[in-house]
């Protein structure tokens, strides 16, 4: 059996009912053999980065699991289905959207998955609600770059 990892995962939504999108995806996570979801952020909303559509809600996730990163990210893309995701073009409004933000200490670069996420320092909609559940992976100066980003605390 593999050792679990600790992994973060961000989730969005912003086609129909977007909170019930999450609370979908966060229920499938729990169900999922191998994956343990130890602490969820609030929700937030925010405008599309580039994206179109109406504001989308987020959130961030913290996992322990025994399923390698690119498993963990073929469950993700299964559950994402399961919601209804469409891929029509790069950055359509969606359902649901579940990217691994972090997976231990790792890195991997690949056609279908790069970790770290590439521009999770860039974006209040991850930083925030992963400093609420992680503060030791978000430092100061990755905050204040992104001070200026409008976000809303929804619960």
């Amino acid at each position: 059996m593999r050792q679990p990892v600790t992994a973060y995962l961000g989730l969005g939504a912003n086609v129909g009912d977007a909170r019930a999108g999450l609370d979908f995806a966060f229920r499938r996570l729990r169900e999922t053999p191998g994956i343990e979801v130890v602490a969820r952020s609030a929700y937030y909303r925010t405008a599309p980065v580039e994206s179109s559509g109406a504001d989308y809600t987020n959130a961030v996730a913290e996992l322990r699991t025994v399923l390698t990163a690119p498993d963990l990210l073929t469950c993700l893309h299964a559950i994402e289905a399961q919601a209804g995701r469409e891929r029509p073009y790069r950055n359509a409004p969606r359902t649901l959207d579940l990217d691994i933000l972090i997976y231990g200490e790792g890195r991997m670069v690949s056609p279908s998955l790069t970790i770290p996420h590439p521009r999770m320092g860039v974006r209040a909609f991850v930083l925030i609600p992963l400093a609420e559940i992680a503060p030791e992976r978000v430092g100061a100066d990755l905050l204040n770059s992104i001070r200026e980003q409008v976000i809303e605390r929804l619960d």
